[in-house]
């Protein structure tokens, strides 16, 4: 699960941050969306921790809800 929420925040998030990035406030400043993914891809490289929370959010988020299910069923419980 963790492989494939990091593909989805490797790949996948930074691509619809793109879109709707180049929809809502238009082109990028740099070359287009490779000049878009170097800049992220340099700054995870070089340990931005807001680029890695980018990166990592999807599994952050699975990790919520699953401590929130968790939560649920054991005040259920009682």
């Amino acid at each position: 699960m963790f492989a494939i929420l990091l593909f989805v925040g490797i790949v996948l998030l930074p691509l619809a941050i793109w879109f709707v990035g180049k929809a809502v406030f238009g082109a990028y400043g740099g070359a287009g969306y490779a000049d878009f993914f170097g800049t992220l891809s340099g700054k995870i490289r070089s340990g931005d921790l807001v680029a890695w929370f980018l990166v990592l959010s999807p599994y952050i988020v699975w990790q919520c809800l699953r401590l929130m299910v968790f939560g649920w069923r054991s005040v259920g419980k009682t």
